[in-house]
């Protein structure tokens, strides 16, 4: 996994738009009197900017549109994944330094897809104003850092978000011998959320629907936030449940210090993202996220798929690159190899491995993430 150690931040990349949308012969905005687009790069999770600046980064970057990824992709020879370097289970660094986790291993599942080689999938830690903007300028290719799906983003900030990777739901972290048992113990009290996410108006929502009043203390950095909730300045910690494992496993005092309340209080599907407008790209990362899916519902394993190539059944034949019932290979025309799944599944595993080798350590449950034939959500549709 290559890993590129330039954080992106919103003024970076605000120097990135400018740069990218003036030349020596055209005039910046200001000199033409033209009308400038609002600055949209403080906006973070909440995507409250208009489309019209979302449109405008796009157009003026090319960020995307009419198959540019793809092209961008190819030529590059590597995938550019918004990524982030914190959160334990999704995306941190190991005692070398490469980047590891859920979310990193799908970086590497689009790689394996698109390129044939996992390895060529490049994490690059993006802080959470910087996202949007990044993938807009064309920073990078595809955004895969647990960025919750909502209709604001998907209709204001100009990007196409994809099937989950994992459904998630805001949940209240306090410490183990605090008097809070439940949300309605927590009247009065001071939660602490990172800045620019959905988890600031959900905890406002929230304690209003129950009747309560509550103090919302916003942080930029996890850190901060951290020693925020350690010198007590906060009663509760507010995050996608998933997070809170995350970060409760690396607790200075321990994991044991710290108690997740039961109540789940939002619907935080979290899903990659690709500027909008750019089919081509939204359908090749798509179908080689489905693979995943696809391969734990065939039973396809990375111990097990080179057996399973020579299969009786012409669906996981088809499926894996191979001859089907009629003696063809698949040609899904997605822009993939017909071994796309092959490839991701030898390298990186099924959505079941992926699962057990980052969060199942974190003591979280398929629950929702389970396959659908299981109970659960996840569910691909046909490779045909």
């Amino acid at each position: 996994m290559r890993r590129k150690y330039v954080r992106m931040t919103a003024p970076l990349l605000a120097i990135t738009l400018i740069a990218a949308g003036c030349s020596d012969d055209e005039a910046a905005p200001g000199d033409t009197g033209e009308e400038v687009a609002p600055d949209t790069s403080d906006t973070g999770e909440t995507a409250d900017a208009a489309g019209t600046a979302t449109t405008a980064a796009t157009e003026s970057t090319g960020g995307g549109g009419g198959g540019a990824a793809m092209a961008r992709v190819t030529e590059n020879d590597s995938v550019r994944c918004g990524s982030r370097d914190d959160l334990p289970g999704f995306a941190t660094l190991d005692e070398n330094g490469e980047p590891v986790g859920f979310d990193v291993d799908f970086c590497r599942v689009i790689a394996a897809a698109v390129l044939g080689d996992a390895e060529k999938g490049e994490a690059v830690p993006i802080e959470t104003d910087a996202r949007i903007p990044a993938l807009q300028s064309g920073e990078i290719d595809v955004l895969v850092r647990n960025t919750t799906w909502t209709a604001s983003r998907d209709g204001n900030d100009g990007v196409t978000f994809l099937q989950p990777n994992y459904y998630d739901g805001q949940r209240m972290m306090v410490a183990a011998d605090s008097e809070y048992q439940a949300l309605e113990d927590m009247d009065g009290t001071t939660v602490c959320v990172a800045a620019g996410t959905t988890t600031e108006g959900n905890v406002a929502t929230e304690f209003e629907r129950l009747g309560l009043t509550v103090s919302v203390e916003s942080f930029d950095d996890v850190d901060l936030l951290q020693e925020a909730f350690v010198n007590g300045q906060c009663d509760g910690w507010s995050s996608d449940g998933s997070q809170l494992a995350g970060l409760r496993s690396t607790y200075p005092d321990g994991p044991e210090s710290l108690v997740i309340l039961e109540e789940v209080f939002s619907k935080e599907p979290l899903a990659s993202a690709v500027v909008d407008g750019d089919s081509e790209w939204a359908q090749a990362v798509e179908w080689a996220i489905f693979a995943t899916i696809q391969a734990e519902e065939f039973g396809i394993t990375q111990d097990n798929v080179e057996e399973m190539r020579e299969s009786d059944d012409p669906n996981i034949r088809s499926f894996l690159g191979g001859e089907n019932a009629e003696g063809t290979e698949l040609d899904v025309g997605l822009g993939l190899p017909p071994d796309f799944a092959y490839q991701v599944v030898s390298q990186v595993g099924n959505y079941g491995e992926i699962f057990d080798r980052h969060l199942a350590p974190l003591g979280l449950e398929r629950g929702l993430n389970a396959l659908y034939t299981d109970g659960g959500l996840m569910y691909s549709p046909p490779y045909r």
